[in-house]
């Protein structure tokens, strides 16, 4: 899954010499340069720092250029986006649930509606059938065919159907435009920001990539110990947002990471836009898919213990209590859901005033309002 993704980011959606390119090399001097030279002084001495001064800045310019041509060498893209993912599970669990929360709640909340609607069966059944073996098996199959509906209609048809005045399209895929600005902003924030970018660049220390560059472009008889004091700058200066304010804000706003990954997103064809988020539900679908069928077998059968047999009285009451108990128990679960989802609307809103939401939710018929 984390395979797949960091694929279509590094194949499809951002090239590193393209966004390296942005940089100009003798702004990136100029915010480097303090840093290096603290370095220096650190690393070699006073007088080393004294005499590199006036060679800083035409020496950081000369190696910013030449390391866009390089970067690719320098820095591994993939690796950036995979360790980010591997090494921190919730960094890859946040992002499915930051672009695919309208999708996810729709794969639960649609249980409600489905299940209603194939429970008018499961009664008609229970009518003509009222054994014992009834509701236990209409109700798995319930179950099972609700979650496959389900998961149908949140991908397909990936490719938009006209059908007179609408267009019919998978959940995911109509929201295509507003799911690529959230994953432009995640990655930006929480993958590909200034800070691990810079942070990458320098890693290895003097048996890093970034170690080989310099020295390849400062050979011998150059002294070994600036090198490492560059490398060990650019270190502390991508660890360091707060210190060099300028830099980040600069590399940010330059490689326009966002931007970039959610304007190519929009680009893509249905199909492969889908590649996103589908491989998620697809290694577990089946799972899914059987699990409501077991829950709804489940459920059946407290219908069962709780509403077959006895008087006729007692029986009747029994159905009354579960109606009753399964309404309240839904409107319970769902108040609580949409008090999460608005609380998580108004810590993302910027502007002190809330303005009402009309836009359709969980909808895969979007209507041609010029057409109507």
């Amino acid at each position: 899954m984390a395979g797949r993704l960091v694929d279509i980011v590094t194949k499809r959606l951002l090239s590193l010499p393209e966004a390296f390119d942005r940089l100009e090399a003798g702004k990136m001097a100029t915010l480097l340069a303090p840093a290096v030279e603290e370095a220096i002084h650190n690393e070699c001495g006073h007088y080393c720092a004294m005499a590199l001064k006036p060679f800083l800045p035409m020496v950081l310019t000369r190696l910013v250029t030449s390391l866009q041509g390089e970067i690719e060498d320098v820095l591994d893209l993939r690796s950036v986006v995979l360790s980010a993912f591997v090494r921190d599970k919730e960094v890859l669990v946040a992002l499915f649930q930051k672009v695919g929360r309208v999708e996810l709640n729709f794969l639960v909340e649609s249980g409600l509606g489905f299940g209603a609607l194939l429970g008018l069966g499961q009664m008609a059944v229970w009518a003509r059938k009222p054994y014992s073996w009834t509701l236990p098996v209409a109700g798995a199959l319930v179950g099972y065919v609700t979650n496959w509906i389900a998961i149908k209609l949140l991908f397909e048809p990936a490719e938009p159907i006209e059908c007179g005045p609408f267009t019919i399209q998978g959940l995911f895929e109509s929201r295509q435009p507003a799911v690529s600005d959230e994953f432009g902003s995640f990655m930006e924030t929480r993958v590909l920001s200034s800070t691990k970018l810079l942070e990458a660049l320098a890693s290895g220390g003097d048996g890093g990539d970034l170690y080989a560059f310099l020295r390849r472009q400062l050979p011998y008889p150059f002294p070994s110990s600036v090198l490492t004091a560059a490398v060990k700058a650019l270190r502390t200066a991508a660890t360091n947002p707060d210190k060099y304010p300028e830099l980040h804000s600069y590399v940010k706003e330059r490689l326009d990471i966002e931007d970039t990954l959610s304007s190519r997103l929009k680009l893509l064809s249905p199909i492969d836009f889908e590649d996103l988020l589908h491989p998620v539900f697809q290694e577990d679908e089946m799972t899914l898919i059987v699990v409501g069928g077991v829950l709804g077998a489940i459920t059946g059968g407290m219908q069962t213990k709780l509403g077959w047999g006895g008087a006729p009285a007692v029986a009747r009451a029994r159905s009354i209590f579960t109606l009753f108990f399964t309404a309240a128990s839904s409107a319970i679960f769902f108040m609580v859901k949409e008090r999460e989802i608005l609380e998580d609307e108004l810590e993302e809103e910027v502007p002190v005033v809330v303005v009402p939401k009309l836009a359709r939710r969980n909808t895969v018929v979007i209507v041609k309002i010029d057409q109507l």
